[in-house]
């Protein structure tokens, strides 16, 4: 169920999965459909495994294919004589995919391209070129989904009886639990497909296989940059101008870029004369350029960041400006934006479109930065209903909380059912006939709204 507008939602499940070792190295669920920056947010994910969590909470963390924390370099071994910074080997070398668009999309290619991955499509009707992820999303299947409430099955046939009735998750609640059966559960149990030729018939989970791929090859990870993530946004080349950049219809500017449009751009190519601008397609407020002096990474503003309260993705604004063109003479785009995002924010959408992207708009999961750390654990596999996350929201549906006292209304009032505040003072004095009437809204509300 997606939190915004508490309504049934189709959601896609995107992983990565290490071929040697079988484990999970990132993954994304999405409502409805999956983007290209979904794409490249589960591959930062497998390039910087993110954790979760805070001291005593239990936590659900990817392995890390690559350097320990405690690993010092030298900086200046890093970069080259033009200060540009020279990547070590990456352990994903060749990323394997479907026929699916985004996956070869100029966003994705560029990424891969920036890290020296090979893209490698899979041939059509051959579900042997990417065996093991398909017989993994069985296993999530059968082992995690099928266990959880509410599970409705691949088909009706397999469908219980009042599913809807039970219980149901919302996306962050989903994702979390997946995230947890990966790492208590499937990368701590022995795996039939992982076998060692030097000691046959020892069962190994992908874990274990891990810990023997470093001890064999050792670590290959890229070093953890400050400026990693950028690496990862969509790039578009654009001219500086006077009142700063404009990419597409959308013009920012910044301090950075003073001064800088009578330069000459140090870049060749097919963009010569033009500069690299880095932009979140889930949120085009800022977008970001790069110095090619100092190589930093320098925010951009969009003009019109300060009249909204929260991100904006370009989907949403291109969304308003159809709007607008459709709805109005002299289309104002801005207010348009507004008031559909004011609209979205109290979770009225009008259609499947809207609330998928009023959804994406407000879900945090869905964004790169922001990772924190936490101390590992050595314990076994878990069970499905010994998952913590399942075992905090099991506790409140046993035990839900008391709920306040109702304000009563008229049972056929579509009007009071969905919130409304246009009632007549006559119906007022009809639905409340006591002295409520002659109360004070002070001294009503205080006594409505008193939890028990």
């Amino acid at each position: 169920m997606e939190p915004v507008t508490c309504r049934w939602v189709q959601v896609e499940l995107t992983v990565a999965m290490d071929l040697y070792t079988r484990c999970i190295t990132g993954l994304r669920l999405t409502p409805v459909s999956t983007k290209a920056a979904d794409v490249a947010a589960v591959l930062y994910e497998t390039v910087r495994p993110r954790t979760r969590g805070t001291e005593g909470e239990e936590r659900a963390v990817l392995p890390h294919h690559g350097v320990p924390n405690t690993v010092v370099v030298d900086a200046r071994r890093l970069v080259d004589a033009q200060g540009d910074y020279l990547l070590p080997s990456v352990a994903a070398e060749t990323l394997v995919f479907d026929h699916g668009k985004i996956y070869l999309s100029n966003h994705v290619q560029a990424v891969c391209g920036r890290l020296g991955m090979s893209l490698q499509p899979a041939r059509p009707y051959t579900p042997t070129d990417k065996a093991p992820i398909e017989r993994w999303f069985r296993t999530l299947r059968e082992g995690l989904l099928a266990a959880l409430p509410g599970y409705k099955g691949s088909d009706i046939h397999s469908r219980g009886k009042d599913v809807e009735e039970k219980a149901y998750f919302f996306l962050p609640e989903l994702e979390a639990i997946i995230r947890e059966w990966i790492d208590l559960c499937y990368h701590r149990r022995a795996h039939a497909g992982l076998c060692v030729p030097e000691a046959p018939g020892l069962e190994m989970s992908p874990l274990d296989m891990y810990e023997h791929g470093i001890q064999r090859a050792g670590h290959l990870r890229i070093l953890g940059r400050p400026d990693l993530a950028y690496d990862f946004l969509e790039v578009k080349w654009t001219t500086i101008q006077h009142y700063g950049v404009e990419v597409g219809t959308l013009r920012y500017n910044g301090p950075a870029l003073k001064g800088r449009h009578d330069t000459t751009s140090p870049y060749g190519g097919v963009h010569a004369g033009s500069w690299p601008i880095a932009l979140d397609p889930g949120d085009v407020t800022r977008a970001y350029f790069q110095a090619p002096e100092t190589q930093k990474w320098h925010e951009l503003r969009w003009e019109h960041t300060d009249a909204l309260d929260g991100p904006l993705s370009r989907e949403a604004f291109q969304y308003a400006r159809r709007l607008a063109v459709k709805s109005q003479r002299f289309p104002d785009v801005k207010r348009t934006l507004i008031l559909l995002l004011e609209r979205w924010g109290a979770g009225l959408a009008g259609n499947r479109a809207e609330r998928r992207m009023a959804l994406r708009l407000s879900d945090e999961r869905l964004r790169i930065m922001g990772n924190e750390t936490v101390a590992e654990e050595e314990h076994g596999p878990l069970t499905v209903d010994q998952l913590p996350s399942l075992r905090q929201l099991t506790a409140l549906n046993s035990n839900p909380p008391t709920p306040a006292p109702q304000v009563p209304s008229a049972p056929d009032d579509p009007l009071l059912d969905a919130g409304g505040d246009d009632d007549e003072d006559d119906e007022l004095d009809a639905a409340f006939p006591t002295d409520a009437s002659v109360m004070s809204d002070e001294e009503y509300y205080a006594g409505t709204w008193e939890v028990s």
